[in-house]
């Protein structure tokens, strides 16, 4: 797989990229999209470090897995491909930022917006088989996403994480707490939403208010 990182991302992920398990997984990807149908598309696997450059990085927010379904998934977390409908959990979050920010619910799932502000839509994991949720785990993309989050850390401050559900809360235990705004929740899938876990945590408010002028169009 042919890796084109933007260069501000290149230049702290560079070392991490040149290690054995980096290649070994780039070689899994290759054979895997040859054999399968896979998801995201090749070219949007580095999507959420192509629309967000390190320099500009304001927010964090970690999901785990692309979505499995055709044509949904777009490289970033939680987002879909314009013209698809919104998932569930997408939805719940459009709903909590509704009653945190008094938006209404766009038509539209691609988060790309988010991301061209400063906001990394963060997978765990990058890609994934068609109709196979969690094909592509234990590859090596979870060792490369805790490097993205542990370089984040050291390199940057004042910023936000935001840290929904389990996964996401252990996938960032070592970010620095002293330095960013680590905002946690439950996940926004309607399982646990409806047991009381997401919504009213008024991530987005406490977001911007932290990031005062550097506050985020959500």
């Amino acid at each position: 797989m042919e890796i084109q990182l933007a260069e501000s991302w290149k230049a702290v992920l560079f070392d991490e990229m040149e290690k054995e398990y980096f290649k070994n997984l780039t070689e899994f990807i290759d054979e895997a999209y040859e054999s399968s149908v896979c998801y995201p598309s090749k070219e949007q696997v580095f999507a959420a470090f192509d629309h967000c450059s390190f320099d500009d990085l304001k927010v964090v927010l970690i999901g785990q897995d692309p979505y499995h379904g055709k044509g949904q998934a777009n490289g970033l977390c939680f987002s879909v491909n314009t013209g698809i409908a919104i998932p569930p959990s997408l939805l719940n979050i459009f709903k909590e930022l509704r009653a945190d920010l008094g938006q209404e619910i766009p038509g539209d799932g691609n988060l790309e917006r988010w991301a061209k502000q400063g906001v990394l839509l963060l997978n765990a994991t990058l890609t994934v088989e068609e109709g196979n949720a969690g094909s592509h785990q234990k590859k090596g993309w979870e060792q490369f996403t805790d490097q993205v989050i542990k370089t984040i850390s050291e390199q940057k401050k004042g910023l936000v994480f935001l840290l929904w559900g389990g996964y996401a809360k252990k996938k960032g235990k070592k970010i620095d707490r002293n330095k960013h705004l680590v905002l946690e929740s439950g996940h926004p899938s309607p399982l646990s939403a409806n047991r009381g876990y997401w919504f009213e945590n008024r991530h987005f408010s406490a977001c911007n208010t932290y990031l005062k002028n550097k506050a985020i169009d959500w």
